[in-house]
Parts: structure tokens; sequence; C-alpha cells
């Protein structure tokens, strides 16, 4: 059971642990978007020859528009290596990272002080860098940009730097912070695009913001930071910007439709990303293997066994909703 606490999609690790489930499994367990971008036309790759530096520039432009930044960016082969390589910069310290968390997050930081949401605005004054996701994940928590902003000048004021994940961003509709950034705020964006997108397969991520630190990790990404797919994948899905806009829409309409179903079976949960829901429950380790037995995986977590997370179902909605019949109502 431990192994499926790590992170979401391990697939082959729930089908050995429940082998007489039926397949194929419905994966709920990751926070991916249910509904992956399409390239209107086939994509021309070329897999035999680096992929040259312009193939790299009209991405980032791509990405820069779609973001709705002009600053520094640069790509990483998926947002979790971008945050690794983050451990590798001399970040200054007192270290602080907002709990819950990815687990990513402690291996970026190790050894940081937890913190709550609540005390963020206060630890800013001790200058140092601060950790955050916004949405936060788990428990889809959200900090306003605004706010977000205040506090990285506050960090600023006292040479820290906040460094903020933003790897489900793109699902919430005014979130980001980057189109409030000059040069000379304090702070590092983490940004998926696999995760809105849909393609985690395609590995591929951006850090973005200050521009020493965003130039830091350019030099250790390399010449050559994504594949040819990547860059391709990522020109493309980030030019369509009509599709990013009525899948917004789309999944804040989903996740209501999951909030209800939910309800409808006694659970009750939280979140401001539409991409998943935190359920949290002193049987949520029965609700986890009664889905599992369904073919159903969700994620649960060794931090906290009440804690259960259900990501989107898409068009597995009726299958969930089977799944759920007959489940007990609320317990704490």
């Amino acid at each position: 059971m431990r192994e499926l606490t790590f992170h979401g999609g391990r697939l082959e690790a729930a089908a050995r642990r429940f082998p007489a489930a039926p397949v194929p499994w419905l994966d709920l367990s990751t926070g991916i978007n249910p509904h992956p971008w399409h390239p209107p036309a086939p994509l021309t790759i070329d897999q035999h020859r680096l992929p040259p530096p312009e193939a790299l520039d009209a991405l980032l432009t791509a990405a820069r528009a779609a973001f709705g930044f002009a600053g520094a960016l640069t790509a990483v082969p998926g947002s979790e290596l971008g945050l690794r390589l983050l451990a590798l910069l001399d970040l200054p310290r007192p270290w602080r990272m907002v709990t819950p968390c990815y687990r990513t997050h402690r291996d970026v930081l190790p050894g940081a002080t937890p913190i709550v949401a609540e005390a963020v605005e206060e630890a800013a004054g001790a200058g140092g860098t601060i950790l955050l996701a916004n949405p936060n994940n788990p428990d889809g928590r959200l900090f306003a940009p605004a706010t977000l902003l205040r506090i990285a000048r506050r960090l600023g004021a006292s040479g820290g730097v906040l460094v903020i994940d933003e790897a489900f961003v793109d699902a919430v509709a005014g979130a980001r912070i980057l189109p409030l950034l000059t040069a000379d705020d304090p702070v590092i964006v983490s940004r998926s695009f696999g995760k809105f997108y849909g393609l985690a397969g395609v590995r591929l991520g951006f850090v973005a913001g200050a521009a020493g630190w965003v130039a830091g990790i350019a030099a250790l990404a390399g010449d050559w930071p994504v594949s040819a797919t990547a860059l391709a994948y990522g020109t493309a899905a980030y030019r369509d910007a009509g599709w990013g806009e009525a899948m917004r829409a789309r999944l804040t309409v989903e996740a209501a439709a999951l909030d209800a179903l939910l309800v409808a079976h006694g659970l009750h949960a939280t979140g401001a990303c539409p991409l998943f829901r935190l359920i949290e429950r002193v049987d949520a380790a029965d609700l986890f293997a009664r889905l599992a037995h369904a073919g159903i995986l969700t994620r649960p977590f060794e931090e906290d066994g009440a804690w259960l997370r259900i990501g989107l179902p898409g068009a597995g909605r009726e299958r969930l909703a089977a799944a759920l019949t007959g489940h007990a109502g609320a317990r704490g």
C-alpha cells in the first residue's frame, strides 16, 4: 500500500496489489486532465537530429504568450526536474515550505521548516526562501496572485525569494502570478505543461521569473533542455489559445459535477483546483480499497491516512458512481 502513496499513476503497482480488479483501470490518482489536447493537424517531429535553437525559441515565444509573461523563461523536461534543479542553486536561507505539500518539495529544500499557509506572510518578514504550490497539492488551497506578490516583495526586502510551484495553475482562471511580475520581483515560478494539457508523458515544464535564478536553471539544463517531441507539442498547444479557454470552462463544470456526485454518496471534498478534490475521512483507507477493487485508482497519502485525493473521472464518471453506490455515509 505504501508504494501507492509516493505519487499518482502507479497503475502497475495497483494491479499487483489488487489482481482481481477489472481492467482497464480508471486512473484518478494523478490530477492530470482526462481530456488531453490533440494537435489539430499532424505534427512534424524530426527525431533524427538535435533540435535547432529556433525550435526552442519558438516554444518559449508561444509559452510567454500563453503565460502572459515577457520575462525570463527556460524550458525543462518536466516541472518536477525543474524544481529539483533548484536544489543545486544557492537559494537564500532560512528555508521554509508551506505544508501540506508535494513530496518533491521536501527534496528541493531538505531540512526546510514546514509552515502552514496562514503563516506565510509573517514568515516572509524573516527573508530566506519560501516554497509553496498554488493551487496546492493535495488540498487545492489557492492564494490570490496579488497576495503572493505582496509576500514575495516582503521577502525580497530582506534578500529572500518566493518559489511558486504552479503545476496546476492553468486549470484555474485568474490564478497565475506571472502576468503581475516585474523584472525585479524576487519570484521563481515552476510551470507544468502535462497536467493541464493532459500530456504528462511529453515531459515538458518551465521555470520563469527572476532572471538570475532562471539563468542558473537554464545553465544546468544545457543547450538541448527538452526533446523534439516536447518542442513540437508545446509550441503547437500553447498557440492553441482557444482550446485553453474552452478547457478551463469545461473543467469547472466537470469539477462541480464531481462535487455533486461525491456529496450524493456522503462524501464532502475540498479544493479550488478543478482537476482534483481532497476527501478527509477516518475511513479513507476503506474507500480507497473499495474503489481499487472496482479498478479505480485514487491517491492515498502516507503522511495522513485520512486523506484521499480523487481526480476528475472524465468519461469514467458513471463507473465511479457505480463503485461509490452503497458506500457508507460520512463518518468523520
